[in-house]
């Protein structure tokens, strides 16, 4: 692919025109004033909190801003405030988007043009955070990056990849993937297992140019594809678990156990998600099945000793309850005899005034009649 180099239209950057689909306010005058380009030296809050600024050193050429997906060819030369240079790279290709670099840069480079060299400071929140990175980056650790923008490249057709191309690229986004779930940020490890995604299934496109490289793959390679995809899908799992995100999660391990009904790990966290539904009896049933499998791994029996703890107290829980409702229901019974009886009782009494009453009224009756006649 070529480097591209897009003339500008008018005074918008090409962000806008580009690619609307971003759901931008425009006329919101912050985000028209971080979008716009800025002259050089003057310094730009990014993100309006103090933790990512940006300085042109050196105009670029107006309108050439790279997109999201777009492969962008970057010099970028880090320094801690002591001026230590801890990164450097002369010709490092990322895929804008993909955090395939810090996240910070990741963000001040989509406000780059081509040929602009930037000075870009970043917070560590946006850099290596709480953990720093071996084995010169300490923790809490703000970066100044020095960035040139030489060129970027639109992403292609992913149809029109080859297997072997679409492999290498999944895996490798994969794997920045693990790089941000072992540092404790499933979030953007989510954001790169499924990009990965998006290039280890087969071509779906019916042109010729794509079966004629579906007809020259393998079934090897084929089933090669099909397992980076599970082993992806299993790690997103993982990852969607640490988010709380547990309906994502099961989704995502269900097309593992399709393909893959014995793989153990993808048993053991749908059985680790039940349980964290509240589906104990489920949750039991599936790590049955995994430790049926591997009846030596730890992780697994200490999830099902405490299952089966829990399961026990479910149990007696429906029990109390059973329990409790045929208590309601026979002191209602109770309650229902008792005023029934109060009520039979309450007849006689009612009728043996009536009959005094009326005696009394007649012997009234009679000594008033003789003493007036």
């Amino acid at each position: 692919m070529d480097n591209i180099e897009i003339q500008s239209e008018d005074t918008k950057p090409s962000s806008f025109k580009r690619n609307p689909k971003f759901n931008l306010d425009y006329q919101d005058p912050l985000i028209t004033q971080t979008l716009s380009d800025h002259p050089k030296d003057e310094c730009i809050d990014i993100l309006g909190n103090g933790q990512l600024k940006k300085t042109v050193i050196k105009e670029g050429q107006s309108g050439t801003r790279p997109d999201r997906t777009d492969y962008c060819t970057l010099k970028i030369i880090g320094k801690l405030e002591d001026g230590t240079i801890v990164e450097e790279h002369e010709n490092i290709v990322i895929q804008l988007g993909d955090v395939e670099v810090v996240q910070g840069l990741d963000l001040a480079i989509a406000l780059m043009n081509v040929g602009e060299i930037a000075e870009v400071e970043v917070a560590s929140r946006f850099a290596y955070g709480t953990l720093g990175k071996e084995p010169n980056i300490p923790p809490n650790s703000t970066i100044w990056y020095t960035v040139e923008l030489k060129s970027f490249e639109l992403e292609g057709d992913i149809e029109t990849f080859s297997i072997n191309q679409r492999k290498q690229i999944g895996n490798k986004k994969r794997e920045r993937g693990n790089w941000w779930f072992t540092r404790d940020e499933p979030t953007l490890a989510i954001q790169c297992y499924r990009r990965a995604l998006d290039f280890l299934f087969p071509s779906k496109n019916t042109s010729n140019s794509s079966d004629e490289i579906e007809e020259s793959a393998s079934d090897t390679e084929l089933q090669a594809l099909l397992e980076d995809r599970m082993k992806v899908y299993n790690n997103l799992t993982a990852a969607q678990i640490k988010t709380q995100a547990y309906d994502a999660a099961l989704k995502s391990v269900e097309n593992v156990l399709t393909c893959q009904p014995q793989n153990v790990k993808a048993l053991f966290r749908k059985g680790r998600i039940l349980h964290l539904k509240g589906e104990h009896s489920l949750a039991y049933a599936t790590l049955l099945q995994a430790a049926k499998l591997e009846p030596e791994t730890k992780a697994i029996q200490q999830e099902l000793t405490i299952l089966r703890e829990k399961n026990v107290k479910d149990a007696q829980h429906e029990k109390n309850l059973y329990r409790k409702m045929l208590g309601t229901h026979k002191t209602n019974n109770a309650t229902t005899k008792d005023m029934k009886n109060q009520n039979k009782s309450k007849i006689p009494n009612k009728l043996a005034w009536s009959i005094i009453g009326g005696a009394v009224a007649t012997v009234v009756g009679v000594l008033v009649y003789r003493f007036t006649s």
